[in-house]
C-alpha cells in the first residue's frame, strides 16, 4: 500500500446523530449524508477520504435487532479490502449491544470499526455529534507503518475510546454517555489524541476476516430480584425452542439456595441441555462462582461463568455461539474463554 491518505467508510445506522432539526416545524429528520462534508467542513482537514453509505430507512436503536447487525456485517464485508477503517454511526441507546455482537461476528478482524452516535442532532447548536464523528474517523484512519492502528471494534463517545465488547450505557442525558467497569480507556481525545497501545487488541493479522452471519435469537435474560417467584422464574424456561438463559445474579455471581430455584436451573441443564450463563447485575466487577456459599450450587450444577463480561456482550456471544453448533462441553469451555477481549 502506498503512503496515500487513508480510506474510512462511514456507515450510517440511524440514531440522533444523522437528525437534522427542520426549524420551520422543530421536527427531527434523517440528512442526507452526502452532503456531510458541507454540513462539517471541518471533516476536509482530517488526513483521509471519506465515503459514506446509509440504510435505505434509518433505523431507531430501539428497533435494532440481529437481522441489522448482519447488515453492518455485510456491508464491512464487501468494503473490507477498499478500506483502511470503517465507523458506524448508531443510536446510542442499543449501541452496546451492537458493538458487542459486531465483536464476535468479524473475526480476525485486522482494522478499525469505530462505534458513535451523539445525544442531541448534529444541527443542534450544543450538538455533541461533531465531536464524537470528527475524532471517530480520526480514529479510524490512525496508522503505524502503513497498518491501521486500531484493529477490533470500539466505540467513541465524549472523548473516550472503548473497547466495545466492554461498554454499557450509563446515562441517558449526560454526553459522557457510556462506561467500560471493567477494562481501561483504550484512548483519550484531549489536546493531544492520547493512544493505550496496551491496552488494544492484538488479533492475529495473518489470519483472513471470517464474517459470521449465523445468529441463534433462541436466548432470554433473568434479572434476579428479592421475592422472584417460582411460577416466574419456570414459565422462562418453558419457552418453546429455548437455548440458553442468561441470569443476572447478584454481586459476584451470588443468587437464592432455596431448592426450587436450583432444581429448575439443574432439570433445565440435565435434561434439555439449555445452557445457562451466569452475569452479575453490578455494572462493574466480576461472577466468581463458588467464592460464596450462594453460588457453590450453581458452580456443582454446571451454570457457566460470564465472569466479567457485561450484558451487552453476554447477549451477543450467546447468539453468536449458538450459531456455531459447539458440543456442549466446548461450549461451556468457550463461553468461559475471552474470544475478543469481552472477559479479563
Amino acid at each position: 500500500m502506498s503512503k496515500s491518505k487513508p480510506n474510512i467508510l462511514l456507515i450510517y445506522s440511524g440514531g440522533t446523530i444523522g437528525m437534522v432539526k427542520d426549524f420551520k416545524t422543530g421536527v427531527l429528520k434523517a440528512f442526507d449524508f452526502k452532503t456531510l462534508l458541507e454540513k462539517i467542513p471541518e471533516l476536509q482537514l482530517l488526513e483521509c477520504k471519506i465515503d459514506t453509505i446509509s440504510f435505505k430507512t434509518p433505523i431507531d436503536s430501539s428497533n435494532m435487532n440481529p437481522k441489522y447487525w448482519i447488515q453492518i456485517a455485510e456491508i464491512i464485508e464487501s468494503n473490507y479490502s477498499a478500506f483502511d477503517g470503517f465507523v458506524v454511526l448508531h443510536g446510542s441507546d442499543t449501541m452496546s449491544y451492537t458493538a458487542s455482537a459486531l465483536s464476535f461476528m468479524l473475526e480476525n478482524l485486522a482494522k478499525p470499526v469505530v462505534f458513535t452516535g451523539s445525544q442531541l442532532p448534529i444541527g443542534d447548536l450544543r450538538t455533541d455529534a461533531k465531536e464524537n464523528l470528527i475524532t471517530s474517523i480520526q480514529v479510524a484512519s490512525l496508522q503505524v507503518k502503513s497498518k491501521p492502528a486500531i484493529k477490533e471494534v470500539c466505540l467513541y463517545f465524549e472523548y473516550k475510546l472503548y473497547r466495545g465488547n466492554r461498554t454499557t450505557k450509563i446515562n441517558a442525558e449526560h454526553f459522557q454517555a457510556f462506561a467500560s467497569l471493567n477494562y481501561p480507556d483504550l484512548a483519550e481525545s484531549g489536546v493531544y489524541l492520547k493512544i493505550n497501545n496496551e491496552y488494544l487488541f492484538k488479533p492475529n493479522t495473518r489470519k483472513k476476516l471470517v464474517v459470521h452471519k449465523k445468529l441463534d435469537e433462541n436466548i432470554a435474560l433473568i434479572k434476579l430480584f428479592p421475592g422472584i417467584s417460582k411460577a416466574v422464574f419456570e414459565s422462562v424456561f418453558n419457552i418453546p425452542d429455548l437455548k440458553a438463559v442468561i441470569i443476572e445474579t447478584y454481586g459476584a455471581g451470588n443468587c437464592t439456595t432455596e431448592k426450587w430455584f436450583i432444581d429448575i436451573l439443574k432439570e433445565n441443564i440435565s435434561k434439555k441441555g439449555i445452557h445457562i450463563i451466569n452475569v452479575t447485575q453490578c455494572s462493574g466487577g466480576s461472577v466468581m462462582m463458588g467464592h460464596y456459599e450462594t453460588s457453590s450450587k450453581l458452580k456443582k450444577i454446571g451454570v457457566i461463568s460470564g465472569k466479567d463480561i457485561t450484558t451487552e456482550a453476554a447477549v451477543g456471544k450467546l447468539m453468536y455461539m449458538l450459531g456455531q453448533n459447539f458440543s456442549r462441553k466446548t461450549f461451556k469451555t468457550m463461553y468461559e474463554t475471552s474470544l475478543r477481549g469481552e472477559i479479563t
